[in-house]
C-alpha cells in the first residue's frame, strides 16, 4: 500500500517521521536507533532527506583556503533501502530538484524502482547555497521534476527512449507552507503553486513546521477552497533550546506564539525547556487529532526523545 494509500484509508489516528542520513563515515546505529525508539508506536511512515554537495572551504600546508565541494551527508537511496529490509515500513526518500542534475535524478528513480520504493517527497530544495551543479543542468521547480517522474512512470527517459510504463509507478507528495513559503510575494500565489503540483500529480501534502494550529487549519481551508482536496499532514517539531526561539523563525519563517516564548523564557534548566516543548506538541497534537487530523508528521532532528515523549502521551 502506498502512502498515498494508507493516508486515504486510514481507520485510526497515527504519525509519520523525518531521518536525517548521518554525517559521512558515520554508521546507520544512530537512524536505526531512532527508528526502534519510535517502532513500537507503529508509525505509518519514515521521510529521508536528501542532500547535494556544499561548498567548504578547506586550508591546505601553506594556511591558504580552497574551495571544495563535499556531501556531508549521502546516502539516502541506500537508507531508504536499509529501513525498508530490516523493519518493513513505509519509506520515502525525499527527491530534490537543487544540486542534482535532470540526469542524476534519472538514475536515482532507476535505482529506486529497482530497490521497489515508489513512494518519494518531491521537493525544489534550497537555492541559496552554492552546489557544485551548474543550476542550467537542475530543474528549477518541483513542478518540473514531478513532470519528469511523470514521464519515467510512463515509460520515457530523458535521452528520448520510450519503454513500457513502470508496472509500480512512482507516487509522491509535496511541500506546503502554512506561514507562506518565503519566496511566495503572498498566500493566494502559494496557494496557486500548490495546486499546480497537485493537478500534476501529487496525491499529497507535507506541511512545514508550525506552532499555532490555527495558521494549519486557516491553510487547509484556503486550499481546499481553491480545489486542493488531497491530505494535508502538518509538520511538527518539539522546542528543545532557548536559541530555537530565534533559530527557528529565521530559518523556518514561522511565528511562535507568545505564550510559548514566554514559557520558555521563563524555564531555568535545559531540561525544562525541552518539557516545556513537549507540552506544546503534545496539546498541538492532541488538538489536531481532535479536529480530524488522522496524522501528524515529526521532525525528530535533535529532538528524537520529545517526539518519544510526546507519541507516549498521544498514541
Amino acid at each position: 500500500m502506498t502512502v498515498a494509500e494508507i493516508l486515504k484509508n486510514q481507520k485510526t489516528n497515527g504519525f509519520s517521521f523525518e531521518l536525517l542520513p548521518p554525517i559521512k563515515g558515520s554508521s546507520l546505529n544512530g537512524i536505526f536507533n531512532t527508528i526502534d525508539t519510535l517502532k513500537e508506536f507503529n508509525p505509518l511512515y519514515i521521510n529521508i532527506t536528501t542532500h547535494h554537495s556544499e561548498v567548504s572551504y578547506i586550508s591546505d600546508e601553506s594556511g591558504n583556503y580552497r574551495k571544495r565541494f563535499i556531501r556531508k551527508r549521502p546516502g539516502t537511496v541506500a537508507i531508504a533501502a536499509a529501513i525498508k529490509n530490516k523493519y518493513g515500513i513505509n519509506v520515502i526518500p525525499h527527491i530534490v530538484c537543487e544540486g542534482f542534475t535532470k540526469s542524476e535524478t534519472e538514475y536515482v528513480l532507476i535505482d529506486l524502482n529497482f530497490l521497489d520504493i515508489h513512494d518519494l517527497l518531491v521537493l525544489r530544495g534550497d537555492n541559496n547555497k552554492e552546489t557544485l551543479v551548474d543550476k542550467n543542468e537542475c530543474h528549477k521547480h518541483a513542478t518540473d521534476l514531478i513532470d519528469q517522474i511523470n514521464d519515467m512512470n510512463n515509460g520515457k527517459f530523458l535521452d528520448g527512449t520510450i519503454c513500457e510504463p513502470l508496472e509500480n509507478k512512482f507516487t509522491f507528495g509535496v511541500a506546503g507552507y502554512p506561514e507562506k513559503h518565503e519566496e511566495a510575494p503572498n498566500m493566494d500565489m502559494d496557494i496557486y503553486y500548490l495546486k499546480k503540483k497537485v493537478d500534476a500529480g501529487a496525491q499529497y501534502v507535507v506541511t512545514q513546521l508550525f506552532y499555532d494550529n490555527q495558521k494549519y487549519y486557516d491553510y487547509v481551508e484556503k486550499c481546499r477552497a481553491a480545489g486542493i482536496n488531497v491530505p494535508i499532514v502538518p509538520g511538527l517539531k518539539p522546542i528543545t533550546s532557548v536559541n530555537q526561539l530565534s533559530i527557528l523563525p529565521r530559518t523556518f519563517k514561522t511565528e511562535i506564539p507568545t505564550d510559548l516564548v514566554k514559557a520558555v523564557l521563563e524555564c531555568k534548566t535545559q531540561d525544562a525547556v525541552k518539557q516545556v516543548g513537549v507540552e506544546w506538541l503534545t496539546m498541538q497534537t492532541k488538538d489536531l487529532l481532535a479536529n480530524n487530523v488522522g496524522t501528524v508528521h515529526f521532525y525528530t532532528l535533535n529532538a528524537l526523545k520529545s517526539v518519544r515523549s510526546v507519541v507516549e502521551n498521544v498514541f
